[in-house]
């Protein structure tokens, strides 16, 4: 089977990957009878968000919103069919609760990123505030540089210690799933489980590359407002916070464009380094079911190519 052409994102969810083009996005879990299951969808066409996506600097929140929208039922769709036996069917009140569960994912994950992202931006500020009382640490450069530094550290400390718990760590592993298929696939290799066991879980297109792209853009952007008073300085952080996950987009995609040069690849280092905590090496049973998805969604695009062509 051919590879698809458009470039093709994924992410992981529960016990397994969701691939997606600019048309469709089909999921694949592994159930728990050890059979796998997938679950396809055409995209639908939202053109507010295609018109917001062209915009640059405000693009990266459309992006942003987009694909919470796209993955919010995709992680319905894995949540709800690997925890029921196959064979048996899913009480009426438990499949409420479920939608009622994920009943506006998409909104919340907006919600909690820039919950999450206000929370690492004001923390970090306060407590390089507090060596400011040093008169060695108590410039404005300094307290920029020490409030990176703080924001790295909460951001390894944090991702490391989630990726100890056995959930995270199966979604760690088919997040490396992911990136190997896409690897294996722009590599021109055939789609088979050695091959994609060779290859790279480390991409340039990944997104948890963007997380650590807003600590370094946001270090430039904050040096242009003051410091002190403590107040005007979380006050500025919080004002800015657009600005900087606007920018960190472009950076973001400025990597995926400078892979193939040789001179600028050093800009996409940081968050090809992040990935080592965000990607674990799967296993190949997990690897299976990232090539099923896949091939899965070529075959979307191979019956979408055939009836256009009538």
């Amino acid at each position: 089977m051919k590879t698809a052409q458009a470039p093709v994102g994924g992410q992981a969810i529960v016990e397994g990957v969701m691939f997606q083009n600019a048309t469709h996005a089909v999921s694949a879990i592994r159930r728990n009878d050890d059979t796998i299951e997938t679950f396809e969808q055409k995209k639908p066409i939202r053109p507010r968000i295609a018109v917001g996506k062209k915009i640059p600097l405000i693009r990266g929140l459309f992006a942003l919103v987009e694909s919470s929208a796209n993955g919010a039922s995709h992680m319905n769709f894995a949540s709800d069919r690997y925890g029921v036996n196959p064979g048996e069917e899913e009480p009426e009140e438990a499949s409420q609760g479920q939608l009622t569960k994920w009943l506006g994912v998409a909104v919340l994950g907006v919600l909690s990123f820039f919950f999450g992202k206000l929370m690492f931006t004001l923390l970090p500020a306060f407590l390089a505030s507090l060596f400011s009382y040093f008169p060695a640490l108590s410039g404005h450069v300094i307290q920029n540089v020490l409030e990176a530094v703080i924001k790295l550290m909460l951001l390894f400390s944090y991702l490391y210690l989630i990726s100890l718990t056995p959930l995270v760590k199966r979604l760690f592993q088919y997040h490396g799933a992911e990136h190997k298929v896409i690897n294996c696939v722009e590599s021109g290799k055939p789609l088979t489980v050695e091959n994609v066991r060779t290859s790279s879980r480390l991409h340039y297109r990944c997104g948890s590359s963007f997380l650590i792209f807003t600590v370094i853009v946001g270090f430039f952007v904050y040096l242009i407002v003051p410091t002190d008073p403590l107040w005007l300085r979380l006050v500025c952080r919080i004002a800015l916070l657009p600005v900087v996950i606007g920018l960190s987009f472009e950076v973001l995609q400025l990597t995926n464009k400078a892979q193939s040069i040789r001179g600028l690849r050093v800009i996409a280092l940081p968050g090809l380094w992040l990935q080592y905590l965000t990607t674990k090496e799967p296993d190949d049973s997990q690897i299976e079911v990232a090539i099923y998805a896949f091939e899965a969604l070529e075959k979307q695009e191979h019956n979408l190519h055939e009836n256009a062509l009538g």
